[in-house]
């Protein structure tokens, strides 16, 4: 390696431990104050760095803001590893690793879904950046796709109508769980239930039978028996 292509390694991974920093410090703020519209110079002094810092590797507080939500939740990594018998019980798998997020952490969780549902920014998406979207639409259509394949969900269902009505629902649940309307202990049944249910009309008459039994257990758990 030359030394210029040192330097240059050096100071990206200074970079990278700066980014690291300022992202642990927008954390550990919102969790202490239960809000997100932090000043960069909270930010920028709780992380040890320059007022400057923040500015150069992120462009303005909403990206810091960005930055904790995308480190918090890296789906399609997360998602690439699950194992599961089947198709469908690996959709739910994904599901409740989604959801153990909100679960062990509410408060900071429910913080950001609150940032994640202001469309008050220039771009009114909130924190729900289009490529943030749309990467996680992806996965949740390669899950869907895959159920397909197993022939457990219709082919002849759109894999992106099926997605699109999927979040819909979940949304909805988690706009609900937001302002207090769920519980944080019924989040993720509650949830899985209306997927189950979801998915039931378009499964084949295999991937039918076992999103029943998951519908039971759902319904068992919400009603306590």
């Amino acid at each position: 390696m030359t030394e210029g292509a040192a330097d240059t390694g050096r100071r990206e991974q200074a970079k990278g431990e700066r980014r690291s920093r300022i992202v642990r410090a927008a954390r550990d703020l919102i969790r202490e104050t239960g809000d997100t519209d932090l000043s960069m110079r909270m930010i920028a002094k709780r992380a040890g760095v320059s007022l400057t810092t923040p500015y150069n590797l992120f462009g303005s507080k909403r990206a810091v803001v960005l930055a904790v939500f995308e480190d918090e939740r890296d789906f399609v990594v997360r998602f690439s590893r699950l194992r599961a018998a089947n198709a469908l019980d690996r959709i739910f798998d994904a599901h409740d690793l989604a959801m153990r997020y909100f679960i062990e952490d509410p408060d900071f969780y429910r913080t950001l879904w609150k940032a994640l549902l202001n469309t008050q920014g220039q771009d009114s998406t909130g924190l729900a950046t289009p490529e943030r979207l749309e990467r996680n639409r992806a996965a949740w259509r390669a899950l869907l796709e895959a159920a397909q394949d197993e022939g457990l969900l219709d082919r002849a269902l759109s894999s992106d109508l099926l997605e699109r009505s999927l979040s819909s629902f979940a949304n909805g649940t988690m706009l609900a769980w937001a302002m207090g309307a769920v519980t944080t202990a019924a989040l993720g049944t509650n949830t899985a239930l209306g997927y189950a249910l979801a998915l039931r009309g378009a499964a084949t008459p295999a991937g039918s039978a076992i999103l029943q039994a998951r519908i039971l257990r759902c319904q068992d758990r919400l009603t306590g028996h």
